[in-house]
């Protein structure tokens, strides 16, 4: 069994409201020198068999199809 994982993030051009309520929270909690948040999405999806190229390229279309909105966001695939 293979698992491999999608990360989607906003494009950088996408404004991303919940990273930046992130960013200002931080000095409040303590956490000072962090200069950006930018929130984002994980996937891990399971396969039968070996996570090999043919698999990656699947993973890929289900990211591209049903994961991400390929409009606003990035994704990327890789074995976990």
């Amino acid at each position: 069994m293979a698992r491999v994982v999608v990360d989607v993030m906003l494009k950088p051009e996408i404004l991303d409201p919940q990273g930046q309520a992130i960013a200002r929270k931080l000095p409040q909690l303590g956490f000072e020198g962090v200069v950006a948040v930018r929130q984002g999405k994980r996937f891990e999806v399971e396969l039968e068999g070996d996570a090999d190229e043919d698999a990656l390229e699947r993973v890929g279309k289900i990211a591209e199809t049903l994961l991400a909105n390929p409009v606003i966001e990035n994704y990327e695939v890789h074995v976990l």
